[in-house]
C-alpha cells in the first residue's frame, strides 16, 4: 500500500498486536521477521481496502456513519462473501459483550433505586453535613468564647491580686 503522505508506519497494526495473533494461532510455529511484516502489511491493506469500499457504500445510502452493515456489504462486493457469516457471528458476540460492559458498569442500574430517591438521599446527606458543620463551628466558638472569658477572669483575678496587694502594703504604712 502507498502512502502519498510518507507516514506509513502511522497507519499499521500494531506489531505487538499481529504477534500474539500469530502465537495464539499457531504457538509452534516460528515465523520469521520479514513475514511477520508481510503480515502485518497485508493486514493494513486488507483494512484500508474494506474501509475504503464500507465509505462508499456508506455516501451510496447517504449516511455519515460507517455501520456494520456497510462493512458486510463491502465484504460482499469485495468477493468476500464466504467470510460473511463468520463476520455476523463476531459482530453479534461483539455487541454481547458490550451491552454485558454497559451493565456491570451501571451503578445506578445495578442500585434497583430510582434517580429521584437517590436524589433525595444525596439532599438529606448534604442537609446532614451543613447542620454537623454549623454545630462544629458554634461549638469551637463558644470553646473559644469561654477561653476569652476565663482569661478575662485570670486577668481581673491578678489586677485584684496586685491592688489588694498594694493596697495592704498601703495599710501597713499606716500603721506604722
Amino acid at each position: 500500500m502507498a502512502s502519498s503522505s510518507g507516514n506509513d508506519d502511522d497507519l499499521t497494526i500494531p506489531r505487538a498486536a499481529i504477534n500474539k495473533m500469530i502465537k495464539e494461532t499457531l504457538p509452534n510455529v516460528r515465523v520469521a521477521n520479514d513475514a511477520r511484516e508481510l503480515v502485518v502489511n497485508c493486514c493494513t491493506e486488507f483494512i484500508h481496502l474494506i474501509s475504503s469500499e464500507a465509505n462508499e457504500i456508506c455516501n451510496k445510502s447517504e449516511k455519515k456513519t460507517i455501520s456494520p452493515e456497510h462493512v458486510i456489504n463491502a465484504l460482499e462486493s469485495l468477493g468476500f462473501a464466504s467470510y460473511i457469516t463468520e463476520v455476523k457471528d463476531v459482530l453479534q458476540e461483539c455487541k454481547t459483550v458490550a451491552l454485558k460492559r454497559r451493565k456491570a458498569s451501571s451503578r445506578l442500574e445495578n442500585l434497583g433505586i430510582p434517580e429521584e430517591e437517590l436524589l433525595r438521599q444525596q439532599q438529606e446527606l448534604f442537609a446532614k453535613a451543613r447542620q454537623q458543620q454549623a454545630e462544629l463551628a458554634q461549638q469551637e466558638w463558644l470553646q473559644m468564647q469561654q477561653a476569652a472569658q476565663q482569661a478575662q477572669l485570670a486577668a481581673a483575678s491578678a489586677s485584684a491580686g496586685q491592688q489588694a496587694g498594694s493596697s495592704q502594703d498601703e495599710d501597713d504604712e499606716d500603721d506604722m
